[in-house]
């Protein structure tokens, strides 16, 4: 026999539990299905969670666990291999582990994937001392030596911010094309040197980043890289469920792809919610929080919707069924 939840959540970041918190409380029965791969899995540390500041990301996820857990709510340390839709709109999800269960509504919030510039060191240092949010890590870093490698169409964009938190700030040219004079000429105005030049490398020693290392030998010392990052939600199930991903582009150039839905997370498929990266490439924790708090009232409110309508059928049924057993009652009274 395969379990029966109102609803599976997919995904167990602070979209997700935020989610299954909102549903557990509303006493649904919710299972959420998580794969332990969390987006900032390398940052020590999440910031501007009001409340939460500084909290490392595992601790935060545990506390989540926690609090769901404690109205109810069931977990699967697994990873969904397969999603597909019954009738009467019920959907059964089947894990690695060999389970499959069934559920009414579906909540995923499996976020989304970095992909990082093929520079040597980038990869072992990120989320350490190479950097690609302000807002999560530029205070860390303040008044450091930063450079800014444009590895994305934001790369001016990136560097006019990021000049906020320091004033010894380096942008890489690297494989960028040329900026153009109003681009120069604003960063010039902020001090903000520009290095030719294609980045062969980022430098480290004693665990420590050191500097950039261009192709032709020359290593400029910095202390923090920042790059942009090609973001690829993870939708492999959305896909097969009958959702396709749409494309954002930052100045005229993609820079990752989403999952479209509305305002709540409802997505185009009846049933399906989004919420947190998978949607909004530019979510923080806690933005994805509150997405998913959203995402699950919607659901919520959907099966409320759903209940009340079978509760008429069945009410409308049972009077019906009355009225037919009252007249064959009455049939044999009178003989007929």
């Amino acid at each position: 026999m395969e379990d029966k939840y109102d609803v599976v959540v997919i995904g167990g970041g602070a979209a997700g539990l935020a989610g299954a918190l909102a549903l557990t409380r509303a006493r649904r029965s919710v299972l959420v299905v998580d794969s332990g791969e969390p987006r900032n899995a390398p940052a020590g540390h999440i910031h501007n969670y009001l409340g939460r500041e500084g909290t490392p990301p595992r601790e935060l996820l545990t506390i989540g666990r926690e609090e769901v857990a404690g109205y109810g709510g069931e977990f699967a340390d697994a990873k969904v291999t397969a999603a597909e839709a019954l009738s009467h709109n019920h959907f059964r999800v089947t894990l690695d582990t060999g389970q499959a269960v069934v559920a009414r509504r579906l909540l995923i919030t499996t976020g989304l994937v970095d992909e990082l510039p093929a520079i040597p060191g980038v990869a072992e240092r990120f989320g350490n001392d190479v950097l690609h949010c302000p807002y999560c890590h530029g205070w860390e870093v303040r008044d450091q030596a930063i450079g800014v490698i444009a590895s994305g169409p934001a790369a001016v964009h990136q560097a006019l911010l990021w000049r906020q938190w320091t004033r010894d700030l380096v942008l890489f040219r690297h494989t960028a094309g040329d900026f153009g004079d109003e681009a120069r000429e604003q960063l010039a105005a902020r001090d903000i040197r520009v290095v030719e030049g294609e980045v062969a490398a980022v430098e480290t020693s004693d665990d420590r980043l050191t500097g950039v290392r261009l192709a032709t030998g020359e290593v400029v010392p910095r202390q923090a890289v920042v790059v942009g990052t090609h973001m690829t939600a993870r939708s492999e199930l959305l896909v097969s469920l009958g959702l396709e991903t749409a494309e954002q582009s930052v100045f005229g150039q993609v820079m990752g792809t989403y999952v479209p839905a509305d305002p709540t997370g409802k997505t185009a498929v009846p049933g399906v919610w989004v919420a947190g990266n998978v949607t909004n490439l530019g979510a923080q924790v806690i933005v994805a929080a509150g997405a998913g708090l959203g995402a699950g009232a919607a659901i919520n409110n959907d099966l409320m919707v759903e209940d009340t309508t079978r509760a008429v059928e069945q009410r409308a049924a049972a009077a019906v069924e009355r009225q037919v057993s009252e007249l064959v009652l009455g049939d044999r009274r009178h003989g007929m």
